[in-house]
């Protein structure tokens, strides 16, 4: 019965927190276009993160810089992208989709076997090339997966964007005209008394 609680519990903290990135990134500064563009570079670098050791955080912000994007929309992407686990969740097929990319055998290099780490910690550096040749693999595959997703939420962010401001000046005309057609204040009238 804990255990359900707890669950639900963190569902709805997810819930909220994807709410409240999501309302930041719709209040963050610029156009629709430079907001987009920010998000869509944010979430799709978040998928390289882990094959790249958070070293792509070393050019993080050039990139959102260059591409004109809006750096509080790139955060709110990476941040996005972090709660949404697509990182973990896509990466053995990112593996797959990378070995076709980067055939192994092309290299000279079989399949990556799992005794290469102890390979490694016995001193055999020839396996370094082994794990490497993996690594490459999945960031090829990961690679491939932000670019695709970061195109699609670029379409997403703009549409939610431009509906949001859409909504906003709806709401703004609404409130000036019921504030035209309310009636103001009556006038207060002074009586001026004659003194004799």
């Amino acid at each position: 019965m804990n255990s359900q609680k707890s669950k639900a519990n963190r569902f709805a903290r997810l819930t909220r927190a994807l709410k409240l990135n999501f309302l930041k990134l719709l209040r963050a500064p610029g156009g629709a276009h430079k907001v987009s563009t920010g998000f869509a570079i944010g979430f799709g670098l978040e998928l390289i993160v882990i094959s790249t050791a958070s070293l792509i955080y070393l050019v993080f912000y050039p990139i959102v810089r260059l591409s004109g994007g809006s750096l509080p929309a790139a955060i709110v992407g990476n941040v996005i992208g972090k709660l949404t686990f697509l990182p973990i969740l896509l990466m053995p097929l990112a593996k797959q989709i990378g070995s076709w990319i980067l055939p192994a055998h092309s290299m000279g290099q079989g399949p990556v076997h799992e005794s290469a780490f102890m390979e490694l910690f016995r001193g055999n550096w020839s396996a370094l090339s082994e794990l490497l040749l993996g690594g490459l693999d999945i960031l090829a595959g990961m690679s491939v997966f932000g670019v695709i997703l970061g195109f699609i939420s670029y379409f997403v962010v703009k549409f939610f964007y431009v509906r949001a401001l859409r909504r906003r000046h709806e709401r703004r005309l609404e409130k000036r005209r019921l504030a035209a057609m309310s009636p103001g204040p009556a006038p207060v009238l002074i009586r001026k008394t004659s003194q004799s």
